[in-house]
Parts: C-alpha cells; sequence; structure tokens
C-alpha cells in the first residue's frame, strides 16, 4: 500500500488527520533534525496501522515534509 503524508514537525501534540485511505496530515513533536521527525513518523505509523516499524519505508521525500510512505504487509484499517 502506497499513502501520501504531509508532516508537520515541532507541533504541540502528535496528530494523525485522515484525508482518505491514501491521504494523510501527520503532526509531530520532534524537530526535522537528524532524522528525529523521519523516525517519530515511522513508529506513529507503526502503531496506527499495527504494524511492525520494518514494514515502512519513506519512498519519496525523506528531506521534505510531503513524503510518499509504503507500508508492506498492511492490514486494513
Amino acid at each position: 500500500m502506497i499513502i501520501e503524508v504531509k508532516v508537520i514537525t515541532k507541533s504541540k501534540k502528535i496528530e494523525i488527520i485522515k484525508f482518505d485511505n491514501k491521504r494523510y496530515k501527520i503532526k509531530l513533536t520532534n524537530p526535522r533534525e537528524k532524522g528525529k521527525a523521519n523516525k517519530q513518523l515511522i513508529k506513529i505509523l507503526s502503531k496506527y496501522f499495527k504494524i511492525p516499524q520494518s514494514s515502512i519505508i519513506i519512498k519519496q521525500g525523506n528531506r521534505s515534509s510531503k513524503k510518499i510512505i509504503e507500508i508492506k504487509n498492511q492490514l486494513s484499517k
């Protein structure tokens, strides 16, 4: 499954906003520096979809706020 994610960093709270099955806005508390936001994003998506972190890959946008995420072995949510 491929999803599009818009990431907002340094937010006061973690929040996932689902627009449809393929598009999400995710607010993270971590800053962008040293990959902290990407690590938190993977952790949050892992909990949200109830899958291991190793099943989530950032395909595009590693250094951007707009990301394409591949989710493997994902159960429908």
